[in-house]
């Protein structure tokens, strides 16, 4: 059986067992039964049984390197745009399984970290690009970079956290929308001045959302 076959086996049998009996309550040989494959035959594709909740992320950051190498400043909006968006597409073609993640990492304390530790990834690639793309000549580019890129990531995981949780029909036409405005200030030829205002508010971020871009757009 090919590699990829068996860790799609591997990985629908684990999330039938973790949604039967718990994650914390499934073992490595029980996955391995229930795949219908051997212990060893499962460690060839998986490190740890916490390994099997997530997609394989080298070659999603390597084609986001790519896709960010072969751009520029002038064009870095739209590129950070298409390198969201593969991101997005691969969440989104797993469909029922990134749901399922989804629930075992708003429970799972360990499973919640190396998810945010897989996160500081794809921010640390978008950063080292955009700062790149600025040249960072002084300690405010640096900066620039490190905000644009903690904003690209925030604008991808709020729109894939609204369609894990069945609140958006059309997540691609959104990601575009979130990324556009994080990335407001990298705009070929626009003339602005950037005002950021910080308060605290009792809304959920989904409900201010509307309201700030309404803002954004004022002249």
């Amino acid at each position: 059986m090919p590699a990829t076959a068996t860790r799609a086996r591997l990985v629908e049998a684990a999330f039938r067992l973790f949604a039967d009996q718990g994650f914390e309550q499934t073992t490595v040989d029980a996955i391995a039964a229930e795949a219908g494959v051997s212990r060893t035959t499962f460690f060839r594709s998986f490190a740890s049984k916490e390994a099997v909740v997530f997609p394989d992320h080298a070659p999603i950051l390597a084609a986001v390197d790519a896709r960010l190498a072969s751009a520029s400043r002038a064009t870095a909006d739209i590129a950070l745009v298409e390198a969201s968006r593969i991101v997005l597409d691969t969440y989104l073609a797993e469909g029922e399984v990134a749901r399922a993640r989804y629930a075992l990492t708003t429970t799972v304390p360990a499973l919640r970290a190396a998810e945010i530790a897989n996160q500081r990834s794809y921010q640390q690639l978008f950063r080292d690009h955009l700062r790149r793309w600025l040249g960072v000549g002084d300690r405010d580019d640096d900066l620039l970079a490190e905000l644009l890129a903690n904003a690209v990531t925030t604008a991808h995981n709020h729109v894939l956290r609204r369609w894990l949780r069945g609140q958006s029909e059309d997540p691609t036409a959104e990601l575009n929308d979130a990324v556009a405005l994080a990335t407001r200030s990298l705009r070929s030829g626009e003339d602005t001045e950037t005002q950021v205002v910080v308060l605290r508010s009792g809304r959920s971020f989904e409900d201010v959302l509307p309201e700030v871009r309404r803002l954004l757009d004022q002249p």
